[in-house]
């Protein structure tokens, strides 16, 4: 007696966008923190976030919107029957997460190096809000750089399943559901670089 596995798409779709929508509650109460220190420390989250790497900031925010775009062009390309062109693309999502991660690796080396981290003596010897502004900048960023390497992970599987052919043109929920994931990541950091790099 044969056991055939029942496939709901559309219900796999709708449990990715529940999970998702608590991801954003996390990272929206993350924000509000934020807003709520901002309007309390606004002097001391000025002069934090002017000694922010601008530069580390921008060329991540580049990267992880090249990476989005390689990961949706995926998704494109596995209803196109392009097995090939999908394994490209995903190595490239893959490895644009990983520049991301070293780029954050250099720069909170920096940042340590500087004794900038919190509970540092050069922190603890400075005003309370500037201690607050890098608590929260250390928790945050940690937190959406631990996302992009569950989000790395989960596309490297899928790109793995692509490459044995269990996701093809006619059952490609797992590749969707990676890249949402995969978005996901790139949303949150578009709020995160503005408000730690820009404003202040």
């Amino acid at each position: 007696m044969s056991h055939q596995t029942r496939k709901d798409p559309a219900g796999a779709k709708l449990g990715m966008w529940l999970f998702l929508f608590t991801e954003l509650f996390l990272f929206g109460g993350l924000f509000l923190l934020y807003g709520v220190y901002l309007a309390r420390y606004h002097r001391e989250f000025a002069a934090a976030g002017r000694e922010m790497h601008l530069g580390f900031g921008t060329a991540n925010t580049v990267i992880l919107i090249t990476s989005s775009l390689l990961a949706a062009m995926a998704v494109t390309a596995i209803q196109r029957s392009g097995r090939r062109l999908v394994l490209y693309l995903l190595g490239g999502t893959v490895l644009c997460g990983a520049v991301f991660l070293f780029n954050k690796y250099l720069e909170w080396s920096d940042e340590i190096g500087h004794g900038i981290y919190p509970g540092s003596p050069r922190l603890a010897a400075g005003p309370p809000g500037e201690s607050v502004f890098y608590s929260l900048y250390y928790l945050t960023v940690g937190l959406h750089g631990l996302h992009v390497l569950i989000g790395g992970t989960l596309l490297a599987v899928v790109a793995a399943r692509v490459g044995r052919g269990t996701i093809h043109a006619g059952d490609f929920a797992w590749l969707e559901n990676g890249a949402l994931y995969w978005h996901l990541v790139d949303l949150v950091w578009i709020f995160i670089f503005p408000l730690y790099y820009l404003v202040l």
